[in-house]
């Protein structure tokens, strides 16, 4: 009976690259919602930064937690 390995029961079947590096889909997310909010970053700083916003430090805080959660679900979708 030939024996074939199949790693599609694998706990880390998500992502290895490299000597065996994982990478979860946390961390995946993480990067993912920064590279959407560098973007995002840019287009707003000059008006949260203006002084129209009370706090631009929590807006930002607030937009960088909103990225992740879409880079979550870009992955999750994808």
């Amino acid at each position: 009976m030939p024996w074939s390995f199949s790693a599609s029961g694998m706990p880390l079947q998500d992502l290895v690259a490299g000597a065996s590096v994982y990478f979860p889909p946390l961390f995946k997310a993480v990067i993912l919602g920064f590279f959407i909010w560098l973007a995002l970053h840019r287009l707003l700083r000059d008006w949260m930064y203006s002084g129209e916003i009370w706090h631009p430090t929590l807006l930002d805080l607030s937009l960088f937690a909103l990225c992740v959660s879409l880079g979550l679900l870009i992955l999750i979708m994808w």
